[in-house]
C-alpha cells in the first residue's frame, strides 16, 4: 500500500479546515452558502469568494493527485464549486426581468439582489431594504466564472445560460459612471446610503471585461453561440 506523500497529508488537513469552515455550511439543495448557522442568508459576494478557496484546493490536489483517493478529492471539491455558481446562477435567473429593466434604467431598484435565501434561492430584502446594486459582487461572479471555466470546469449547460450570462455582462459594462453601493454596501462616505462610484467596483467590473471577452462558456465543446462577447462602451 502507497503511502501519503508529505504534500498530500497537508492537503488533507486543508480539505478537513475547508469541510468544517465552508462546505459544511453549503446547501444540499441551492448549492448556496448561508452567512453563519444562524442567518441561511447567502451574499453573492461572500460566496464566491468563500468557494474560491475550495476551487484553489481541488487545483492543489489535481497538481500532485498520486492516489485514487486524491483524484476523487479533487472532482468532490470541483464539483462544491459548480454547484454553489449554478446556485447563484439560478437565483440571479430568477431576476432576469429586473435586469433587462436595469439596462435601460440603470435605477437602484432595478439592480440584481445582493444576497438571496440560501434554502430556497429566493430574495430575501425588498428592492428598497437593501443596498442592492454592488457592481463589484456581479463583476466578481462573472470574473471568477470565467477562471474556473478556463480551468476545464462546466458551469454553464445551455445557450439560455449563455444568453444570461451575456446579458450580465452588459449589465456591468458601464461600471464606471454607475454609482453603487460597493463593497461595504454602505454607499458614500457620510453613510447616508446614497451610491457612489467606487474605485474597487470599477477595477473589479474591468477584471470581469477582460476575462469574459471571447470566453467560449462551453469549453473545448462549444462554438461560436456559446462565446461571450465584450463591446467597446460607445456611449
Amino acid at each position: 500500500m502507497r503511502s501519503r506523500s508529505n504534500s498530500g497529508a497537508r492537503l488533507d488537513y486543508y480539505q478537513r479546515l475547508v469541510h468544517k469552515t465552508i462546505l459544511d455550511h453549503q446547501n444540499p439543495v441551492t448549492g448556496l452558502i448561508r452567512s453563519s448557522t444562524r442567518n441561511d442568508h447567502a451574499w453573492v459576494r461572500d460566496s464566491v469568494y468563500s468557494i474560491m478557496a475550495v476551487w484553489a484546493l481541488s487545483m492543489a490536489y489535481k497538481k500532485n493527485a498520486d492516489l485514487d483517493e486524491d483524484r476523487a478529492k479533487t472532482y468532490e471539491l470541483e464539483q462544491s464549486c459548480v454547484k454553489l455558481m449554478r446556485g447563484l446562477l439560478m437565483s440571479m435567473m430568477k431576476q432576469k426581468e429586473k435586469l433587462e429593466s436595469f439596462k435601460e434604467t440603470q435605477n437602484k431598484m432595478d439592480a440584481l439582489h445582493a444576497k438571496y435565501s440560501s434554502q430556497t434561492g429566493a430574495t430575501v430584502e425588498t428592492d428598497s431594504g437593501w443596498g442592492h446594486l454592488q457592481m463589484d459582487a456581479t463583476s466578481l461572479y462573472l470574473l471568477t466564472l470565467a477562471q474556473m471555466t478556463a480551468s476545464g470546469l462546466q458551469i454553464i449547460f445551455n445557450l439560455d445560460e449563455v444568453a444570461f450570462i451575456q446579458n450580465l455582462v452588459f449589465y456591468i459594462e458601464s461600471a464606471y459612471c454607475i454609482p453603487d453601493y460597493g463593497i461595504w454596501e454602505r454607499g458614500d462616505k457620510t453613510n447616508h446610503g446614497l451610491p457612489e462610484l467606487n474605485a474597487s467596483s470599477i477595477g473589479m467590473a474591468k477584471a470581469a471585461l477582460e476575462a469574459m471577452n471571447e470566453l467560449d462558456l462551453f469549453g473545448g465543446r462549444g462554438g461560436p453561440s456559446s462565446v461571450i462577447h465584450v463591446l467597446a462602451d460607445e456611449a
